[in-house]
């Protein structure tokens, strides 16, 4: 949505240079994945979307015991929601439960952000963005845990504050492992940088402590990564053909609001900048067809077979807004199915329209 203490070892300090380096294999791989060519994608559209209605920044983790578990940002800011289904439209009628509420006042009380639900080593955890109180823009990543099995039930220990190089606005974290690493990727600014926001990646000692460098992947640069705000946001990723994908979400949080791409060889140090390729258009944008606007922030999960790729984001359904757009709640969760191109990248297509039904296809 878009200084105080560094990490244990002074040495860990972020890397200070761009990504571009491997660009021209972004480039030519998603040369055909400009704006008008997205128009121009087929889509199917199982689902009836939106799925979940005033839910920003969807976060949707298909567990090992058949359930499909959503979380998602409350237009209120206020609170941790969880709901669960068997099925991905049945998120959309499923009973919501607070697992967790700001504070009344300090840390976690304001700004409660873009949660994100994992399983890590048997325990569930969930990563989000709090500010305090009394500086509302102080905006950092914290971490839940619960022991319990079941995400529900137990007791959600705050585990703290996850320390970067730099106490600065940071937001939008996401876990993953590859090749028996467990990584963290986010947004924050760095001092001294022209932007609000780029994407970082670290190695992790546990759910909720780094280690190592903690490198830059992506800045903005592009024009449509710098309107209204230059915002690189909300990193997810995604694995096949031999590759690693990162998506992140770029420029304001209104109709300008975009998913980019960042590629890397699975076989290569994903902690060396220079490994990722970064798309030069983005790869999935509003669209006057449709009638969708400002997608991103987007996660991705399987359909029903476990094996259809399904893109999760939000869009708002129209382009004119009142003020701030961090202020107007409509931004509602989507879900459609994507595919793959003959080059092994995502195709992600146009966002679809609305629908009145589900056919559960």
């Amino acid at each position: 949505m878009s200084r105080a203490d560094r990490a244990d070892d002074p040495s860990h300090a972020p890397r200070r240079r761009l990504v571009l380096k491997g660009a021209a294999l972004a480039a030519g791989a998603l040369a055909a994945s400009t704006p008008s060519a997205l128009a121009a994608s087929p889509q199917a559209a199982p689902y009836a979307n939106p799925l979940v209605r005033n839910r920003a920044d969807p976060h949707i983790n298909r567990h090992t015991d058949g359930f499909y578990y959503f979380t998602a940002t409350a237009p209120e800011y206020d609170r941790i929601v969880l709901r669960r289904s068997r099925t991905l439209s049945g998120l959309a009628t499923a009973a919501e439960s607070v697992v967790w509420r700001a504070h009344p006042a300090g840390d976690m009380a304001a700004h409660i952000w873009a949660p994100e639900l994992h399983r890590v080593d048997g325990k569930w955890y969930v990563y989000f963005a709090a500010a305090p109180a009394e500086d509302v823009w102080r905006i950092r990543i914290w971490v839940l845990e619960n022991a319990h099995p079941d995400p529900f039930r137990g007791t959600w220990v705050e585990k703290g504050r996850i320390r970067t190089a730099w106490d600065t606005f940071s937001l939008d974290a996401t876990t993953f492992t590859h090749r028996g690493t467990r990584y963290l990727a986010w947004a924050q600014h760095e001092p001294g940088m022209d932007n609000n926001t780029a994407v970082w990646l670290s190695r992790m000692a546990n759910p909720w402590t780094l280690t190592g460098p903690q490198v830059r992947l992506t800045t903005p640069e592009f024009d449509w990564e710098c309107v209204g705000y230059k915002v690189n946001e909300g990193p997810y990723v995604l694995r096949r053909n031999g590759r690693v994908f990162m998506t992140y979400s770029a420029a304001a949080t209104d109709h300008h609001y975009c998913v980019g791409l960042l590629t890397a060889d699975a076989d290569s140090d994903l902690m060396d900048p220079a490994n990722w390729a970064k798309s030069p258009v983005p790869v999935f944008a509003s669209s006057d067809t449709t009638r969708q606007y400002g997608p991103g922030h987007n996660c991705f999960t399987v359909a029903e077979d476990g094996r259809t790729d399904v893109l999760v984001y939000h869009a708002r359904q129209y382009k004119e807004i009142a003020g701030d757009p961090l202020d107007d709640p409509n931004r509602h969760t989507r879900v459609q199915r994507f595919g793959w191109k003959p080059d092994g990248t995502p195709d992600f297509g146009v966002p679809v329209a609305d629908t009145e039904s589900a056919d559960g296809s």
